[in-house]
């Protein structure tokens, strides 16, 4: 059964004025997480000034003052007024389109977006300045797409676009995709991928037999996750069999496979060991990507795997980690993340 907003206030204010919950639920049969979605948007907050505020109403004057904000930047970029000629107006606005939403520059000389769409599509082609900026996009878009190997789409080259303070949209960088013959990767990649390792199988060279006789014989690795200021921080370290001690870590933002492929390289240049060496970890995507094992058959390391959901197939790591997090980790307060990398970074590690 829907409920109008109205019903959904009454029923709130009933909750704000000491009614529980559980109460309210079982008359009205909703379920508690519906019912304590709907308390969060009519909570009010009362302003200096003693008004009566809604996360809603905080939201929509939110937008209204930042839409007033562009409309200014616009009235200040424009060299002429409201009551100019319709065709001075739009000239005017010509450059600024992709710099702002139709709606603000529309909005900020009061004139018809349908007029002003008509004007952009009619000129496109002989607009020098459309293709100056397409041009330029157009440079941004092949620098995304080489930076990232080639794989990246109009989704996502769109997306870092706008990170980047670029006012584009997924069907603009679509056409000049098309237009500079750039390709994603291939839909069948993925099955491709597979195909090709498919043939390496994944063997549990230890099966729990965690001993060495030697140093650099057998290397164990895991990555583990600690939140810190409300961001994820991941660690990956790399532990020798024989001391149990870690001789390569690093920390990332995110878990990838260039996270644990950098802390290899630095405890195989550190520690150069001889052919034979064995890598253990988990079956982690990061360890299973073809990068990585193609690393390792580089360096002629062996690797090995632990069974799929059995930690205890990795217990030399799983418990270092166990311990970092009960010993230093969850013991203090990090006032900075240069403070918990330094942490991290201790001999002690």
């Amino acid at each position: 059964m829907r409920h109008t907003t109205d019903e959904k206030h009454q029923l709130v204010m009933r909750y704000q004025n000491g009614e529980s919950a559980a109460h309210i639920c079982s008359e009205t049969d909703i379920a508690r997480s519906t019912f304590y979605s709907w308390v969060k948007p009519f909570q009010t907050t009362v302003t200096e000034t003693g008004v009566l505020v809604t996360p809603q109403a905080f939201d929509a004057l939110r937008r209204k003052v930042e839409k007033q904000a562009a409309i200014i930047q616009v009235l200040k970029s424009v060299n002429c007024t409201v009551s100019a000629p319709l065709k001075e107006k739009l000239a005017a606005l010509e450059p600024l389109y992709g710099q702002y939403s139709v709606h603000t520059l529309c909005d900020a000389l009061e004139v018809s977006r349908g007029t002003f769409y008509n004007h952009i599509l009619r000129n496109k082609r002989d607009n020098t300045w459309y293709a100056k900026r397409r041009a330029e996009i157009g440079e941004k878009v092949r620098e995304i797409y080489e930076e990232n190997n080639q794989i990246f789409g109009a989704d996502k080259i769109c997306a870092i676009l706008i990170q980047r303070g670029e006012r584009v949209s997924k069907r603009f960088v679509t056409s000049i995709m098309q237009e500079m013959g750039l390709v994603s990767m291939s839909p069948t990649a993925k099955k491709d991928y597979q195909r090709l390792t498919a043939s390496m199988p994944k063997k549990n060279i230890l099966n729990q037999n965690f001993t060495a006789e030697q140093p650099n014989q057998i290397w164990v690795s895991d990555i583990t996750c600690y939140k810190l200021k409300g961001k994820h921080y991941y660690i990956a370290v790399i532990l020798d069999l024989f001391s149990r001690k870690v001789i390569a870590h690093r920390i990332s933002t995110v878990a990838s496979t260039k996270l644990i492929a950098a802390a290899f390289r630095e405890a195989y240049a550190e520690r150069t060991p001889d052919d034979g060496l064995i890598f253990h970890s988990d079956r982690g995507t990061q360890y299973a990507s073809q990068s990585f094992q193609q690393l390792l058959l580089s360096c002629r390391v062996e690797q090995s795997f632990s069974r799929t959901c059995r930690p205890h197939d990795n217990a030399v790591a799983e418990s270092f980690f166990a311990s970092l997090k009960r010993k230093e980790l969850y013991r203090r307060n990090y006032r900075s993340v240069a403070e918990f990398r330094q942490a991290v970074d201790a001999p002690t590690l």
